[in-house]
């Protein structure tokens, strides 16, 4: 999106699903109610994080199994799948049964690497290979060689009467694997998704490894993906809050919140060297305005905006129906029929 005037193709958002601990399904239902409320303003994809042992979505594949069944139109993504925690056949299945139940609208993201707090859930983890596991990219290739329809190397044809074995993985459900996006947030990893075959999300966490200015860092890695793969898919994701419709008392909190988060973005963080972006907070046209001055907003032409972490159903409802009224036709989006 080179520069303002150029619509923007593809809106989606992407949210964590809180609950409480004691009582789960109110929040559960609440992440269902907002995935059918952004089919209802148009958006083009819904996306779901996933949280592990903690209290938001530990498992976005079933979450969204029941959202197939309450939408019909609307992009169901992952927002990623940390494959750490994941066997990749047993993965492959699930994802390929959600996608014959939506339609052919699941959307996964994954990414790779060892699972967070790693040693202290690896013994409840992988008690006996803990120290074998390969979490590299081969942990993404087996997926997609799976879900390409790839043979397990297993058995296949009848045994006894009514047995029938598969060789690959079934449901097979063609054209899951064109869909799968990886999470990246360094050169490497978008090269690597490119090269691959997939498309790839960068959101507001990436390595700063040429430069500390977060646009110029996700422009470049944009870019490498874009060389690697000239027709795969590019998704930008930042958190977004536009204040259009927001009562005083909601642009205080959000305020307070972007202000709290506002520290972290100054400069890299850890050894791995880890920048966030900025939080947008405004009205649409001040939001507009920021994006069309972003270097990784003008590389991309569909965009996934999460939602803040811990905000109130009526907030969320809020920052969708603006974004989706507001802020989409600011960027030239039409909303979907």
């Amino acid at each position: 999106m080179p520069a303002p005037g150029t619509p923007l193709q593809k809106l989606g958002f992407l949210t964590i699903g809180l609950f409480d601990g004691t009582d789960p399904g109110p929040g559960h239902e609440t992440t269902l109610q907002v995935i059918e409320l952004g089919e209802r303003l148009g958006f083009d994809s819904a996306f779901v994080r996933h949280r592990h042992l903690q209290y938001g979505i530990s498992s976005p594949v079933a979450v969204l199994a029941a959202a197939s069944q309450r939408t019909s139109r609307i992009a169901l993504g992952t927002a990623v799948i940390p494959l750490g925690w994941e066997n990749p056949l047993r993965l492959a299945e699930d994802l390929a049964t959600v996608d014959i139940l939506s339609g052919g609208r699941l959307n996964p993201g994954v990414s790779v690497g060892p699972p967070m707090r790693w040693d202290e859930v690896k013994g409840a983890l992988y008690p006996d290979t803990a120290d074998i596991e390969d979490f590299s990219y081969e942990r993404v290739s087996r997926l997609l060689r799976f879900l390409r329809g790839e043979s397990t190397g297993g058995f296949a044809g009848r045994e006894g009467v009514v047995e029938e074995f598969s060789d690959r993985v079934q449901p097979h459900s063609p054209g899951l694997a064109a869909r799968m996006w990886y999470g990246g947030g360094s050169l490497r990893s978008a090269q690597w998704a490119g090269e691959q075959g997939m498309n790839f999300l960068s959101s507001n966490v990436i390595r700063a490894e040429q430069s500390e200015d977060f646009a110029e860092i996700q422009a470049s890695q944009i870019r490498t993906f874009r060389a690697a793969n000239p027709t795969g898919r590019v998704s930008q994701g930042l958190v977004v809050i536009p204040t259009d419709s927001a009562t005083d008392e909601q642009r205080t909190r959000y305020a307070a919140y972007v202000e709290a988060r506002t520290p972290r973005t100054g400069s890299p963080h850890g050894p791995r060297r880890m920048m966030f972006a900025a939080d947008l907070l405004g009205t649409s046209e001040q939001i507009a305005e920021a994006l069309y001055a972003h270097a990784g907003f003008r590389e991309v032409q569909e965009v996934v905006f999460a939602l803040p972490f811990s905000f109130r159903p009526e907030d969320y409802v809020q920052i969708l129906t603006d974004t989706a009224t507001k802020l989409g036709p600011a960027l030239g989006w039409q909303p979907a029929a």
